[in-house]
């Protein structure tokens, strides 16, 4: 018992990082499988229309997107994103400021510079593209 109580401090880490990596791994895994037979399924209806002689119509774009997740999603996130690094900067500096003086707060400015670069992405290219996806849904 007493040897296992000297590894165990080391075996929490390298079994936390692997479980990470593991669950990462088979969520990607997963989502190949589930975009595969996705396509696959969608094929197969199409081989089977062309063979009775119906009119296939062209694969529209909204089907690729829903797949890879959209644009849209990845634009307003990076709202999310930088607000997100922004307090995380903002609150570390805070914290480092506090305890071990300005020297030491500089470093909050990486996070902060990152929070910064999302939200000026988020302005430019993310609200020029919300702006034109709630136009195409008041069309329809």
């Amino acid at each position: 018992m007493d040897d296992v109580r000297h590894i165990l401090p080391f075996m929490i880490p390298i079994i936390a990082i692997l479980m990470g990596l593991g669950i990462s791994m088979l969520a990607i895994w997963l989502e190949y499988k589930k975009k595969t037979r996705l396509f696959e399924l969608h094929h197969k209806e199409r081989l089977l229309a062309i063979e009775r002689g119906m009119d296939v119509p062209p694969l529209p774009p909204e089907f690729f997107m829903r797949l890879r997740g959209s644009e849209l999603d990845a634009k307003a996130s990076s709202l999310r994103r930088g607000l997100q690094l922004l307090m995380v900067g903002l609150a570390l500096g805070v914290a480092l400021l506090i305890n071990f003086g300005p020297d030491a707060a500089v470093w909050a400015l990486l996070p902060i510079a990152l929070g910064l670069a999302y939200l000026i992405f988020f302005k430019i290219g993310g609200a020029a593209l919300l702006e034109a996806d709630s136009s195409k849904t008041e069309h329809h």
